[in-house]
């Protein structure tokens, strides 16, 4: 059996707003982004879409994850130790742990 082999030149037109850049030159920029950002409980809330009660019970009380997410332990999640102080997560890191657990955390 014989094959052909036809060569063709696509010719794509991108809009003077938009920028094409290799998808790892991306994932550095998102990561670059939050490099040095600390989110309060409400940015976590905003990025999650879930009530800080919620967090609070799936994610950062049960000891599973506390003895990984607390400052007290190494971690990168700042627990208020005294009414009316607030909480404090490691952007980069805070992000990384719920894509990585994501499972762990929703899974039942």
């Amino acid at each position: 059996m014989l094959t052909q082999q036809i060569k063709a030149e696509v010719i794509i037109n991108i809009p003077s707003d938009y920028v094409l850049i290799k998808k790892s030159e991306l994932e550095v920029l998102e990561q670059e982004r939050l490099s040095g950002v600390f989110w309060s409980m409400e940015d976590l809330e905003k990025r999650i879409k879930k009530k800080h009660e919620w967090i609070k019970e799936n994610i950062l009380y049960p000891s599973k994850f506390r003895k990984i997410l607390d400052v007290e332990n190494g971690g990168f999640v700042y627990y208020p130790k005294v009414r009316g102080e607030k909480w404090s997560f490691h952007a980069t890191k805070m992000a990384k742990f719920l894509d990585d657990n994501f499972h762990l955390i929703f899974g039942r």
